[in-house]
């Protein structure tokens, strides 16, 4: 049988998640699953990022980079 047992924590420093409930038996056996509470913010920050990595997939294809040279690229970048 399979019970459940749902508490909100807060993450510590180095990522420990501390959970302590009398309903927890020392030595049994236990899953953890740990769902993070994101905010708007995140949630758009974590889009962008996905849509440039995509980008970043996308653009070695495109013909146009084909015709880029490496002293234009030294270029680009001293600049």
């Amino acid at each position: 049988m399979t019970n459940t047992l749902r508490q909100k924590v807060k993450v510590l420093p180095g990522g420990v998640i501390e959970i302590r409930s009398p309903e927890l038996i020392p030595g049994i056996a236990a899953e953890v699953i740990v769902l993070m509470e994101t905010s708007e913010a995140e949630s758009a920050r974590a889009a962008r990022v996905r849509e440039l990595a995509d980008l970043f997939k996308t653009t070695p294809a495109l013909p146009e980079a084909h015709t880029i040279r490496e002293d234009e690229i030294s270029a680009e970048i001293a600049a």
